[in-house]
């Protein structure tokens, strides 16, 4: 009878509490080469043991804000404004992450903050086995021994569900199929106890019974060591099975956050509503799928309103004259929109999703 695996080391608290965040986005600018700016006022936090899900187009900003979080920013993009906090754990303090040396970087990331990214075999050494990698990791992170460090490796691979994980350490990336070389991504991701793991796309390019697979080990990881979980995604139903709460970023800004729950069973921003009805499949027999009109406003493109303006139904000339203040609703939902603040005259409420049927799992944005 197989074995169940192992669970990984847990930490002394994984309950999630407002007052002890693990990262706190507060204004964060960031500019691209040439100046532009490409990501806007973002503002968020994270508590211990959280999953927040972060949606969006293409260029609306969600690697940017994950890379700046991570120190990783491509060649010519900085950050420009705001701060990244990564608040104190167990063993460390509080720290500012956007005035960090690239000393103080090494001690943070792959020790208080991991990554897995949506093709692993890019951030794997094809030269090196997968076990060697992880060892490496472990002993630079943690100061183990070859021998502990070889029998963690082991351990990681088996609590992240890959088989006959001592045959595994012993092979290169190429010869490992892509929900292997993932899971041996997360394994490296986590192998010193992060607090703040960072998904983006992680899941992106594996069918779908890989993908569920994946997701059910990141929360399984959650609930062992208190992980905080930043999952960026275009699935919705992602997002909807995996997530406490959700961000929806529109060209470079917030546009709408809050419970999962809630912002998809009725979102407050036309931009949210219109990724539901574009990811809903509704009728299984009709011809043409459902798009949002329009583009997104070119990279630092400065508009005085709101930037969805252009591709809403609903805009009016006000939605144009002046920059739109995130408007708090209820249980935390805050929607970028004048529309649910009642701040259009007859304003019909706030926009409700089509329907009332689930997000189905492969649904993209």
């Amino acid at each position: 009878m197989p074995q169940p695996a192992p669970r990984l080391r847990r930490r002394s608290s994984s309950v999630s509490r407002p007052d002890d965040p693990v990262l706190t986005v507060d204004g964060l600018d960031v500019t691209v080469p040439g100046g532009a700016h490409a990501v806007r006022g973002v503002s968020f936090t994270l508590g211990r043991g959280e999953s927040v899900g972060l949606v969006g187009e293409s260029g609306s900003g969600k690697s940017l804000t994950c890379r700046s979080v991570l120190g990783v920013l491509p060649t010519g993009c900085a950050v420009s404004g705001g701060r990244i906090t990564l608040g104190a754990g167990a063993t460390d303090s509080a720290a500012e992450l956007t005035s960090f040396t690239r000393k103080q970087w090494d001690a943070v990331r792959g020790r208080r903050v991991g990554a897995v990214f949506q093709d692993p075999a890019s951030y794997l050494n094809p030269s090196l086995t997968v076990g060697r990698q992880l060892v490496e990791q472990l002993r630079v992170g943690r100061g183990l021994g070859r021998a502990e460090a070889h029998a963690r490796s082991v351990e990681l691979f088996t609590a992240v569900g890959l088989h006959r994980p001592e045959e595994v350490f012993h092979q290169y990336p190429h010869e490992l199929s892509g929900g292997m070389l993932q899971r041996v991504l997360i394994a490296i991701a986590v192998s010193c106890a992060p607090e703040l793991l960072i998904a983006d796309e992680a899941t992106t390019a594996l069918d779908v019974v890989i993908q569920a697979e994946i997701l059910e080990l990141l929360q399984r990881l959650r609930a062992e060591q208190g992980l905080a979980l930043l999952l960026v995604t275009h699935d919705l139903a992602v997002v909807a099975e995996s997530c406490d709460r959700v961000i929806v970023m529109y060209a470079g800004e917030i546009v709408e956050d809050g419970p999962t729950a809630e912002v998809l069973a009725a979102p407050a921003h036309p931009y949210t509503e219109a990724l539901l009805r574009v990811a809903s499949i509704g009728e299984w027999g009709r011809r043409t799928l459902d798009i949002i009109p329009g583009r997104p406003p070119r990279t630092g493109a400065e508009l005085p309103g709101c930037r969805f303006a252009d591709r809403c139904a609903h805009t009016v000339a006000r939605c144009r004259e002046a920059p739109v203040a995130p408007y708090p609703l209820d249980s935390g939902h805050r929607a970028r929109c004048l529309r649910p603040a009642g701040l259009l005259g007859a304003s019909p409420g706030p926009v409700t999703a089509p329907a009332a049927a689930p997000v189905p799992r492969g649904a993209t944005a």
